[in-house]
């Protein structure tokens, strides 16, 4: 299976996706043909290599002559300005103010690009969202939305390249980390808003953000949109084996962190079988020590799979005995019971963690003196341990005259001798 997982330690903006892509190996050639009659004449899509902090990655930006006066101009999605849709661009040399486009007429540049139908659809599909939740934060219907810098040529090539990119890839499993969205304060044109503003907010909705070190924005609208778009799962890196790294980089260069935003694409590795299991634990010093007994078989009885007794030394120098019950996260609040009703504790504490084990049969062995069962465990179709039931042992010693030793000795040597 495909795997790509967006590493967003640095944030995402739109270009930064699209770079980093092109620098796993997306040819800028292909990508410049699915653009096809999208670019008006005169534009062009750049991907230059850049050092952001020391690492080696791919600035993606669009360069379009402009049509007034003033000469050519450099069109860069980027995570230096606001670009979400209720933003003003303001830099060093004066604003620069990118023309608003409905959501109509920006679907009739989408259909001017040659693009598979699907990717189509999907850059179609994230627009209409975008559209959504800038009406629902103006309180106005979406047919009444103009979007402003998301709906410049840069943001529109952002969104429609990342569409062809994530095709090209193919990933089957599409993961990403927690997002950094940095933090301070943004101008918009509607004045100052915390970060993340209220674009990137609505569009990162349940996913999973932080604030870091760097307190600028860091992920913007339209980088939210595509994460959201296509990332079905959040959290660390998942099992893969990595065949491709790609960097794409933001406009800033952070002395400390990387600007850039890092893509891991490979096929998923083949993960270990096993299950998840709550341990629940309290320590104990002040109950009859006969107690223990009938709390182990209530706890049994309750669900779990595991009950053990480990003595301690506690508080004041008093001997006590920590209670430790191994059980499926569904039979924990029963368990809990047990423990609160039985004993004599007043808080316990519990965490769910992985568990693995071995594959396990039961099988008859037939001896000189009588059948005994063994608990073969095995993995992957290989037998890892075979050991010989006590009980049985215990029943056939009585009933032969014989030490539980020698019995399971002679059913040892007869498991050995069986037929496979």
């Amino acid at each position: 299976m495909r795997v790509l997982y967006f590493d967003c330690f640095s944030g995402i903006s739109g270009d930064m996706a699209v770079g980093a892509l092109v620098d796993a190996g997306l040819p800028l050639a292909e990508l410049q043909r699915a653009l096809g009659g999208l670019l008006p004449p005169g534009a062009h899509i750049h991907a230059d290599r850049v050092l952001r902090a020391g690492i080696s990655a791919t600035k993606f930006s669009v360069h379009e002559h402009a049509h007034a006066e003033g000469g050519p101009q450099h069109v860069g999605g980027s995570d230096q300005h606001v670009e979400g849709p209720h933003h003003q661009h303001v830099g060093g040399s004066g604003q620069h103010h990118h023309p608003h486009r409905s959501l109509s007429e920006i679907f009739s540049l989408i259909d001017r690009a040659s693009l598979p139908t699907s990717a189509r659809d999907r850059a179609k599909a994230m627009f209409q969202k975008l559209a959504e939740a800038e009406a629902s934060i103006h309180r106005m219907p979406i047919e009444k939305v103009h979007l402003h810098e998301v709906g410049a040529l840069d943001s529109i090539v952002d969104i429609v390249g990342i569409a062809f990119a994530m095709e090209w890839v193919g990933a089957n499993r599409v993961s990403s980390s927690a997002l950094n969205v940095g933090g301070g304060m943004v101008h918009s044109a509607h004045g100052n808003f915390p970060v993340p503003a209220p674009a990137t907010m609505k569009l990162l909705g349940s996913a999973p953000v932080y604030s870091g070190a760097i307190q600028k924005e860091l992920v913007t609208p339209t980088g939210a949109l595509i994460v959201t778009t296509y990332a079905s799962d959040f959290g660390p890196i998942p099992p893969m084996s990595v065949d491709r790294i790609g960097y794409g980089a933001g406009d800033r260069d952070e002395p400390e962190t990387p600007n850039v935003l890092r893509v891991l694409i490979g096929e998923a590795a083949e993960q270990v079988r096993g299950d998840r299991v709550a341990v629940v634990e309290c320590e104990i010093d002040d109950m009859n020590p006969q107690i223990f007994g009938v709390v182990m078989d209530r706890l049994y009885a309750a669900g779990a799979l595991e009950v053990f007794y480990v003595p301690v030394q506690m508080k004041k120098n008093r001997p006590g005995t920590l209670l430790t019950a191994i059980v499926p996260p569904e039979r924990r609040a029963a368990v809990v019971e047990v423990i609160f009703r039985e004993t004599t504790t007043i808080g316990l504490r519990y965490s769910e963690v992985d568990r693995e084990c071995l594959q396990r049969e039961i099988v008859a062995i037939e001896t000189p003196i009588g059948s005994v069962r063994f608990k073969v465990a095995s993995r992957n179709g290989r037998m890892m341990n075979a050991v010989p039931e006590f009980d049985d042992c215990a029943s056939l010693a009585a009933s032969n005259n014989l030490s539980v030793k020698e019995v399971q000795a002679m059913a040892i040597a007869a498991f050995g001798q069986r037929q496979p």
